[in-house]
């Protein structure tokens, strides 16, 4: 008997399979935006962890996937518009985005919800500023 990875399924003939890259509602890959595409440990390498949204349905989807399939839905033109995390990177416009500085944000909330003291409760966060070369641009926590 062998052992299949997370996300596999058995065929009829006991080889294990992973899902297709398609919407579970709609039935389609059409309309699929992808989010996000890392690899897997102990997995075959022509596996990986797929996270994409129905653009249709609005469903979320994330599974292991055929490399090959995940190709088919990546290398249409209606791709480009949104923000692709490859394997550690982001990808926008087809190209990875560059690091372009860091920042210190400042939240602020109050301590109370009932009183007027001007007391606040204060919170800093490092970020990172990661731009595209269209001029898009996107801070992220460190």
């Amino acid at each position: 008997m062998s052992l299949g990875f997370h996300g596999s399924r058995q065929d009829g003939a006991g080889r294990h399979r992973v899902l297709p890259v398609m919407c579970g509602h709609c039935g389609t890959d059409r309309q699929l935006t992808i989010r996000s595409v890392t690899g897997l440990q102990h997995s075959p390498p022509e596996i990986v962890l797929v996270s994409y949204t129905c653009g249709q349905c609005g469903l979320f989807s994330e599974h292991p996937a055929q490399a090959a399939d995940l190709s088919m839905v990546l290398a249409r033109a209606d791709q480009t518009g949104d923000v692709l995390i490859f394997g550690g990177h982001y990808i926008h416009c087809g190209r990875p985005m560059r690091k372009a500085g860091s920042e210190i944000r400042r939240l602020s909330a109050p301590l109370s919800t009932e009183g007027t003291d001007g007391d606040s409760l204060d919170v800093y966060l490092a970020t990172r500023v990661l731009r595209c070369d269209c001029g898009f641009q996107m801070e992220l926590p460190e």
